[in-house]
């Protein structure tokens, strides 16, 4: 091209050039400088890749210096370009410099600026701000003169904001001044304007700097050849090798898709995409298999292939690569010539590309010559659609010319470089043997794609995808194993019979393939260039030749070089498509507007003004609406009564209009349960992320999309839940609307009080739910810009701020349908913490039992498949059919515009036609016609007027309201305003509908509320309406269950990403009654028994043709195309099988055969009877406006159309008679409507997505790239699998996608550790409206009465028993008032033997002479009523003083706790700790486990740390700090649930508690309550019970108090002076109480009282305090009752048993000793020991113990069962004992545990004289057990001068004789007198003793025994059985 410098060296120009490289190679670390030379040499050769050419319609300077920035930058590849990262804390806000001083034109323009001398201000324009200038001052030196020229290389500049001055670089003035950008600064790129001062002194825009070459770089031949203006390529041609992984900030705020970690060189990405989904869309046809046997040799590419360089470019500069193949090929990125249209946004943004989709290109040879392809003049014009060229492999030519008639796309080039880049889990096969595809492999797969598509299919990336993927791994699958099993080789062998593709034969492959589609696809090969090729191309568009073709595929191949390839899509409806497809929604907003607002709509209107022949339908309306003013009201109110005159009713009101109940549903509350049971387990991980039991109650925020629908709609359903009704309670105040916000303006507002609530309430949980939490995932980051909505990225900049991640106390719920933006490789959510709808089959079993049947995406596409009578999902082909053909008239115009014209169209014919105005039928679709008609009639025939909702979807907001407009004036026109509404739902508005509907509404709703309006569309049940429902996304909002059709002909179809098809189609989403779905059986059945029905029930239930039908023009052969779901051909008239119902999906049949069969009974006599008299007279009114001759095509047809209705308005419950069964055909139109799913309309091109399968059986809308912000990881993924459940799903996405830049979880990554997740944030996704709301504010419900539950407990709450047997005295020892015991009145005291602990209510009566007959009698009666009650709890709020167990966590428990950080958690030393002990003849070894911060309570031995004792205070020891106590809690199998945090019990005081556990429990013990210290039990206490660890907790603490006093009497102290005490307290006392006496009463026996909990520190320093306490042996208090009256409280202290929690003097009961054999009772046995050895025992009155109840451990922890076998079989006690060397089967039990429940419910058989004989108790020796409650007992100590009771006057029935001892004699016994026949039972250790022990106490004297009374327990001999022998008082 004559370039006049080409191949020269100017000195300025090598001084440039070395000076760009010094630069670039101190900017970048990473990167290798381009040569120099091949600079300079080269630049002539690549000249043209730096041209780009655009003929300018008109000339204004201004626009074409905007056309030419967009053309320039925005088609232009955003490379990655290496920047330093900004200064930490900078600003980094555009428009702004980093001191964040304004530097945009509009806002400085007035202020006064200080230039030095020298320099200029000159405007600079950002790649993201495209609409500001920033005002920079420069060195004039710098700039070019007026020619272009002298301009000095480098850069002097300051920033005119902060000041700052001296910027020598413009790569560091442009980071300063934050323009942010992808390609290398260059001064003469970005300085655009000069700037100048106007009249009125304000800065001013003034002319263009004339850089050198501005236009086309000074590089313009010149004798061009172009006659248009050539301009300059934009530098970022060149490409980045840039890894680094901090994300940049993109070329645009809305098109942030290029800057990606790996290198980023994509071919085009407009300025202003911001969301746009994958290019190709469309659908697989079933054939699509590829012909695999056929092809398999031509699918398999060649082993040996060298791989062509594909990884991405490590050079910034254009020049020779080091790894080039050979020196000749260069990098190169293309360029895409496209230049921006008017809206600036033709041509697809990649942000659906997968993360490798965008790295540079494969090296290529350079175009050497030839010159760039002109696109020709009117190209739109003649060929009425833009050509969209999509790069290949290897170069592509430059476009000039008409350029704004063409797209180019690199989208395939991307997909072709993705599948050449080996996976990783390829990569262990090694890359010599196994290799990616080919390319020739790849266009030749292409092809035959592109051949196998339907005319009316669109090709689609993810197909192409998998079909390589697919290719590959079936091409390789015998060299993959070969290789695993071969021996290594140095040279791999090559399997023979694999045969490459050679580039030679690619084009006559690619045409042999072609040549079978009837030129639908046509091959192009040129020789030398594809500029050829598209030339030719070109050339055929002109002249018409391509009309047929769809695709023409360009192939330039040569034998010594790679190939070049390009496919240009011609077809016009899939060149519209695919470039529509390439709008971002904003953008497509944005065109559909400009169409409107310009007026280019109006070619529409005149066009269909001509098509009607009577004229324009305006004039026709007009018309109609004069000649019938008057007469339509009168013939429609008419006709509404007709229905119910045939019904004979008589009522003129509908009685079936139900309004929803609010019910939780049973799958709710699973998932509420589901949710809990997470929040749970989050709290009882080891983390300690969430403290559940240190809050107290919950609060919570609900963030909802800015629908104002949706927000109240949200606010209904809070209001109504249980959640907010139990808050309620608490305070009316509270309004419903401080819990839901909007995420809109004001929500920052509301979420800042929000988070200063969180941060003043630490003990409150606040649970944060975000709804409908897909709707707005952009990044805070990318959404700080003027040009976004101001509600984007708040998603981000609120939830997933600081705060909210760090706070302690907030929960955060994620909630959506689509969850799949949510499970990228980025997210913050963990797969353990996602909650799933649960499915509600499993294996056939119904698992929840639900009265209704949701219907859902698959059950509408089942709906679908052959078989079933009634598709749900359906499309117009007529109206496809007119709207492509439209779409080809009308090039210039968006699809939606036409697509909403022609609908609108369609409506108002439509209604014209139902109206009267036949003729109009000709002009709107069957389908159209059919919503119209049932809408029209749905009111009329429902007394009450209830009606149908039409859902009408058109999500372009401009476009709504002009369908809203013509629908709502063609309905006036008509006369039916009052006949059905038209709403136009906006999401930023609420809903609007005329008076005359809102008075309907509130007469079916009973409302009474004069001002009363719909807010939500749930409120418009009943009514007729068509709800015209905008917005570019539907925002959570729920329809009611009149919603009887939704229209979605209208969706943005080009848009293909999983998450928006889904939701669209979830508006339709809806619950059906289950019950009518047992009649699936039925329809099968009726259908195959009647072959003339068949043919006109393929698709259509016959509920909308009683509405009212007509028919269509159509052929028979089209009627029995049941696969198709055209509506066309398979409509209304052809609905009429009497016994179908629409809602019968396969898996709903009867749950029994039984029901089955007798609904089939019933159907069939319905059939029988029914028949015949209903066809004839149940034809709707409307019918007979209608020209029946044009519509019914036959007599059969019309009177299909009007048979019966289906049988799901019967209710399958009863058996309707014949007469009833009519009586129900005019039934109410919205009750039907309720009782089965909508019907759906759906464009063409998404039907074939969502109907056809890939090859697993899914849907192929499951294979989409999930959301329009996350792209494919790799294109070498497996297909989903249509097996996969949710969480399966879930852990593919996070697999296989990665979010974007413009996703807020993009810089969420730590390389897939478990430390990206936030620990306390939760995903809930479930189906679009089964009722997650409803599930997540149950959670919420059940989670607060958690909470509150936690702070709560149930406690014993009883009455003392026996109280009556008590002696009524009127002396009194003590003052209501006394705190303390007076020593000498407690010694007067008569000890009280009776029992009053409610939990011994089935013991043995203890007998004293103080009983009386009465008492025992009454007693009898009550207790044999009251015998099988569970025990009495009630509720209590725990208090601050309370117990807690392991579940409890506060600030201040940490360190108690032992989980304090300066604590190392088990840091605990065992020590043993032995000490003699006589009765067990041994000595006991017992070991302390004592943590580090506990050993100051201990005494260790100065050399060996042996541990000595336990220390023990002074009795005159005073001090408020300290217990000086120890405790002492014996526990088992309650490790978790004890309550042994004693930490606020005790009010912080230091105290000494020992844990004293079994040894096997030891480890678990210590688990829990490291920071304890613990006793452990002698293992042959492994199976012992209570008895022995009291023994042991008694004797170890006497022991240890003589090693005090021994220790302490060296220090000079006295014995008598140590602190005798010990508390053994149970493990489930919870709370502490004392009453407080007032007897400030005029008399001293007047007195109140008040009880109040407090610490447990205060209650044992009280006691501790009290006068002579050592002379007590025992101290106690009451059982905690909430019925403790007076009475009992008026002696404050009493002399009786004392239980749960005793302080015990081990040095006065050093000889009493509890019994450590026992398992119950051990407590009162060891208090009649003490009181018999005259020792003292006090009950305190006024204090007392609050006992938890606790389900697990204790005594519950003791299983009785076989020995034998392992199988649990249930022992009744009978079996416990047996005779002695009998075959009983023996019991794994100990033999004690065996004797107490033995006697505890069979003691009758061994003293048959005591049942209920309380007057001749048994006589019990040295011992109490319990022999139930119907036997007393009468207690008497052996022991030499013992207390007894006087038993002079007594005669006993029964002697018992357990385990006596030396101090049992014959004498003692023979004081007591027995009845005659009394019994006797001596039980001993073995027989001999037994033996002994009869003899020596001379027992055969008075007793008779026999052989056969002796018994043993079901004890094996090993296990040491207990023996025992009965006889009789002789």
């Amino acid at each position: 091209m004559g370039n006049s410098y080409a191949g020269q060296l100017k000195t300025t120009r090598f001084e440039e050039v070395l000076h760009n490289s010094i630069e670039a190679s101190l900017r970048s670390n990473n990167l290798v400088p381009r040569p120099i030379f091949s600079q300079l040499y080269l630049e002539a050769e690549q000249q043209l890749s730096s041209l780009e050419a655009g003929s300018r319609a008109d000339n204004e300077e201004e626009e074409e210096e905007e056309e030419e920035e967009e053309g320039s930058e925005s088609s232009s590849p955003p490379v990655s370009y290496q920047v330093k990262p900004p200064p930490e804390g900078c600003c980094t806000t555009d428009g702004f410099c980093q001191a964040g001083k304004d530097l945009r034109l509009v806002s400085i323009s007035n202020e006064h600026i200080e230039v030095p001398s020298g320099f200029l201000l000159v405007g600079a324009k950002s790649p993201n701000l495209p609409d500001h200038l920033l005002v920079c001052a420069v060195d004039k030196r710098f700039l070019p003169d007026d020619n272009g020229r002298n301009a000095l290389l480098g850069f002097s500049g300051n920033c005119v904001g902060c000041g700052k001055k001296g910027f020598c670089y413009f790569t560091e003035f442009s980071n300063h001044i934050n323009l942010k950008l992808t390609t290398q600064p260059k001064k003469q790129k970005h300085l655009k304007y000069y700037l100048v001062r106007n009249a009125q002194g304000a800065l001013t825009k003034g002319s263009v700097i004339c850089w050198k070459g501005a236009e086309f770089r000074g590089r313009q031949s010149s004798t061009s050849t172009c006659s248009s203006t050539l301009f300059q390529l934009p530098e970022s041609s060149g490409l980045s090798g840039s890894t680094s992984s901090e994300p940049l900030p993109p070329a645009n705020p809305s098109a942030p898709a290029g800057t990606q970690q790996t290198a980023a060189a994509v071919d085009h990405i407009p300025s202003t995409a911001a969301f746009s989904s994958a290019v190709y869309n469309g659908t697989e046809s079933p054939k699509q298999q590829l012909m695999k046997n056929n092809l398999s040799a031509l699918t398999r590419p060649s082993v040996l292939g060298t791989l062509t360089n594909s990884g991405p470019p490590k050079k910034r500069h254009k020049g020779w690569s080091p790894e080039s193949p050979s020196s000749t090929e260069t990098w190169n990125l293309q360029l895409n010539p496209q230049t921006s249209n008017r809206v600036k946004n033709d041509g697809g943004s990649l942000s659906s590309l997968p993360h490798s989709a965008l790295v540079g290109p494969a090296s290529s040879p350079m175009v050497g010559s030839g010159e760039p392809v002109s696109v020709p003049d009117n190209l739109l014009k003649i060929c009425k659609a833009k050509p969209v060229i999509f790069k290949g492999h290897g170069n592509f030519p430059y476009l000039c010319g008409n350029i704004n008639d063409v797209i180019v796309s690199p989208l395939l080039y991307t997909c072709y470089r993705n599948s050449q880049s080996l996976s990783r889990a390829y990569e262990q096969y090694g890359a010599s043997t196994i290799q990616p595809i080919s390319e020739e492999m790849q266009l030749l797969l292409t092809v035959y794609y592109l051949v196998q598509l339907a005319a009316d299919q669109v090709p689609l990336i993810e197909d192409l995808e998998q079909i390589f993927m697919r290719s590959w791994r079936e091409s390789h699958l015998c060299e993959i194993r070969q290789y695993q099993q071969a021996l290594p080789q140095p040279f791999p062998q090559v399997p023979g019979q694999i045969t490459p593709v050679t580039s030679a034969q690619l084009p006559w492959l690619a045409g042999l393939a072609a040549s079978s589609c009837n030129d639908s696809v046509h091959i192009i090969e040129c020789s030398y260039s594809l500029a050829e090729g598209l030339s030719e191309m070109f050339k055929l568009l002109m002249e018409g030749k391509l009309i047929k073709t769809n695709y023409v595929v360009i192939i330039c191949a040569s034998r010594n070089r790679a190939i070049d390839s390009c496919i240009v899509i011609t077809g016009k409806y899939q060149a519209r498509v695919l470039s529509e497809s390439m709008l971002s929604p904003s953008d497509y907003q944005k065109e559909v507007n400009y169409q409107l607002v310009t007026g280019k709509v109006e070619t529409l209107g005149s066009f269909f003004s001509t098509l009607c022949p009577e004229g324009d339908i305006d004039l026709l309306l007009e018309k109609f609406h004069q000649e019938n003013q008057g007469h339509i009201s009168s013939s429609l109110s008419a006709s509404v009564n007709k229905p119910t005159a045939v019904n004979g009713a008589g009522t003129a009101v509908c009685t079936s209009y139900e309004i929803e109940r609010h019910q939780i549903r049973p799958f709710q509350l699973a998932v509420a349960q589901k949710l809990l049971s997470h929040i749970c387990s989050i709290a009882d991980s080891s983390t300690q992320n969430l403290d559940l039991g240190s809050f107290e109650k919950i609060d919570f925020l609900i963030c909802v999309p800015p629908s104002e629908v949706t927000y109240q709609q949200t606010l209904f359903h809070l209001w109504h839940s249980d959640i907010f009704i139990s808050r309620n309670t608490d305070t009316c105040s509270q309004r419903v609307e401080q819990y839901v916000m909007k995420l809109d303006a004001e929500a920052q507002i509301k979420f800042k009080i929000f988070l200063q609530n969180s941060m003043q309430n630490p003990h409150t949980l606040f649970v944060l739910i975000h709804d409908h939490a897909h709707w707005d995932l952009m990044s805070a980051v990318h959404s700080l810009y003027p040009q976004t909505e101001l509600s984007t990225g708040l998603v981000d900049r609120l939830l997933n701020c600081r705060e909210v991640k760090e706070a302690p106390n907030i929960v955060t719920l994620h909630v959506t349908s689509f969850p799949y933006a949510l499970q990228t490789q980025h997210t913050h959510i963990s797969p353990y913490n996602e909650i799933h709808w649960p499915s509600s089959y499993s294996n056939g079993v119904d698992l929840y039992h639900e009265n209704k049947k949701y219907f859902g995406l698959s059950e509408f596409i089942e709906s679908t498949l052959s078989g079933h009578s009634i598709p749900l999902l359906r499309y117009d082909s007529s109206f496809e059919t007119m709207a492509m053909a439209l779409g080809k008239r009308f090039p210039r115009l968006h699809s939606a515009v036409i697509r909403t014209f022609v609908l609108i169209q369609h409506y108002s014919a439509a209604m014209m036609a139902v109206c009267g105005l036949s003729q109009m039928k000709n002009y709107t679709s069957v389908e159209t016609l059919e919503i119209t008609q049932n809408l029209i009639n749905s009111s009329r025939q429902c007394p009450s007027g209830h009606g149908l909702m039409v859902v009408l979807r058109i999500p372009c907001i401009p476009l709504a309201a002009v369908a809203y407009e013509r629908l709502y004036n063609v309905r006036e026109r008509l006369a039916l305003e009052d006949n059905f509404e038209i709403i136009l739902g906006n999401p930023n508005s609420g809903i609007t509908i005329g008076k005359h509907f809102v008075e309907q509404l509130k007469i079916w709703q009973k409302i009474e509320d004069v001002d009363w309006r719909p807010q939500t569309y749930l409120e418009l049940e009943g009514l007729p309406c068509i709800l015209i429902f905008s917005g570019m996304d539907p925002q959570g909002e729920s329809l009611p269950r009149s919603l009887r059709y939704c229209d979605l002909r209208l969706i943005n179809s080009s848009s293909l990403v999983r998450t928006s098809l889904e939701q669209e189609l979830g508006l339709a989403a809806y619950f059906v009654s289950s019950e009518i779905h047992t009649e699936k059986p039925v329809v099968n059945d009726v259908l195959e028994s009647d072959p003339e029905k068949l043919s006109s029930t393929d698709n259509e239930d016959e509920e909308i043709a009683t509405e009212g039908s007509t028919s269509e023009k159509r052929s028979p052969m089209k009627r029995e195309r049941s696969r198709s779901h055209d509506s066309a051909s398979s409509s209304l008239s052809s609905k009429a099988s009497t016994f179908c119902t629409e809602s019968s999906p396969p898996q709903a049949l009867s749950s029994s055969t039984e029901e089955t069969t007798n609904t089939y009974e019933r159907q069939k006599q319905k059939v029988d009877k029914g028949a015949q008299t209903t066809i004839s007279k149940h034809l709707p009114p409307v019918t007979e406006q209608l020209d029946m001759k044009q519509n019914m095509k036959s007599t059969q047809v019309s009177i299909t159309s009007s048979s019966s209705p289906p049988f799901s308005s019967s209710s399958s419950s009863s058996a309707p008679t014949h007469n009833s069964y009519i009586l129900q055909t005019s039934q109410c139109s919205m009750t039907k409507a309720s009782k089965q799913p909508p019907i759906v309309f759906l464009p063409k091109l998404v039907y074939d997505i969502i109907t056809s399968t890939d090859s697993s059986g899914l849907p192929k809308s499951s294979s989409l790239l999930p959301y329009h912000s996350v792209m494919w990881a790799s294109s070498f993924r497996p297909l989903m699998s249509k097996m996969m459940t949710c969480t399966e799903q879930s852990l593919y996405y996070r697999q296989w996608t990665v979010p974007k830049p413009i996703h807020m979880d993009y810089n969420n990554r730590n390389e897939g550790r478990m430390d990206t997740f936030h620990p306390r944030r939760l995903l809930l996704s479930g189906p679009p409206q089964i009722g997650k709301t409803g599930a997540y504010l149950q959670f919420l419900s059940i989670l607060s009465r958690m909470l509150i539950r936690l702070t709560e407990v149930d406690v014993y709450d009883e009455e003392e028993i026996n109280i009556n047997m008590k002696e009524e005295s009127d002396q009194y020892y003590h003052q209501p008032g006394d705190m303390w015991p007076d020593l000498e009145s407690f010694k007067k005291m008569p000890f009280d033997y009776t029992i009053h602990d409610p939990k011994y209510e089935d013991a043995s009566l203890i007998c004293s002479k103080l009983q009386t007959i009465d008492s025992e009698d009454s007693s009898v009666s009550r207790r044999q009523e009251d015998m099988y009650t569970c025990r009495q709890t009630t509720r209590m709020r725990l208090s601050k003083y309370a117990a807690y167990n392991t579940y409890h966590h506060c600030e201040q428990c940490h360190q108690y706790m032992g989980f304090n950080p300066r604590y190392q958690i088990y840091e605990s030393t065992l020590h043993a700790f032995a000490f003699s002990y006589s009765m067990l003849g041994e000595e006991i070894q017992l070991h302390f486990i004592i943590p580090k911060s506990k050993e100051h309570h201990f005494v260790f031995s100065q050399p060996g740390r042996q541990l000595e004792s336990m220390r023990l205070p002074l009795v005159t020891d005073k001090s408020e700090d300290y217990i000086k106590s120890p405790t002492f809690t014996p526990t088992t199998g309650r490790h978790e649930h004890g309550l042994f945090n004693l930490y606020h019990a005790m009010d912080g005081a230091s105290h000494l508690h020992v844990l004293v556990v079994k040894e096997y429990e030891m480890a678990i013990y210590k688990k829990y309550w490291p920071n304890h210290i613990m006793l452990v039990l002698p293992s042959i206490f492994n199976s012992a019970g209570v008895g022995a660890a009291h023994f042991l907790i008694k004797e170890l603490s006497y022991h240890n108090l003589e090693l005090e006093r021994n220790r302490q009497e060296e220090l000079g102290i006295k014995p008598q002076d140590i602190w005798p005490f010990i508390v053994i307290s149970d493990d489930s006392c919870v709370m502490w109480n004392a009453v407080e006496v007032d007897c400030s009463g005029d008399r001293k026996s007047d007195y109140t009282w008040t009880e109040r909990n407090v610490s447990l520190k205060q209650i044992l320093q009280h006691i501790e305090a009290t006068p002579n306490v050592t002379h007590y042996a025992l101290i106690g208090m009451r059982k905690w009752s909430s019925k403790t009256n007076s009475a009992e409280i008026k002696e404050p202290f009493s002399c009786c048993h004392v239980h749960d929690f005793i302080m015990l003097n081990v040095d006065l009961t050093q000889n009493v000793q509890y019994n450590q054999n026992r398992f119950t009772c051990d407590d009162v046995d060891f208090n009649l020991r003490v009181h018999s050895a005259g020792l003292l025992i006090c009950r305190f009155n006024h204090f007392s113990v609050m006992k938890k109840q606790i389900a697990v451990g204790g005594q519950r922890s003791f299983h009785i069962k076989s020995k034998v076998s392992d199988t649990p079989v249930s022992i009744s006690p009978a079996q416990y004992i047996c005779a002695p060397d009998s075959k009983h089967t023996f019991l794994a039990a100990p033999a004690q545990l065996l004797l107490e429940k033995y006697l505890q419910y069979h003691s009758h058989r061994f003293f048959p004289l005591s049942l209920k004989n309380y007057s001749n108790p048994v006589l019990s020796v040295d011992c109490y057990l319990n022999l139930g409650p119907q036997i007393s007992v009468c207690y008497v100590s052996s022991r030499p001068h013992s207390l007894n009771i006087s038993s002079s006057g007594l005669t006993f029935s029964g002697l018992l004789l357990y385990l006596c001892d030396s101090f049992v004699v014959a004498s003692f016994l023979k004081k007591f007198h027995f009845l005659k026949g009394a019994t006797l039972c001596v039980i001993c250790q073995d027989r001999n003793s037994l033996r002994q022990t009869v003899v020596r106490l001379e027992l055969e004297d008075e007793w008779q025994f026999r052989l056969r009374d002796e018994f043993q327990t079901a004890n094996a001999k090993e296990d040491r059985p207990l023996f025992f022998l009965t006889g009789r008082h002789i």
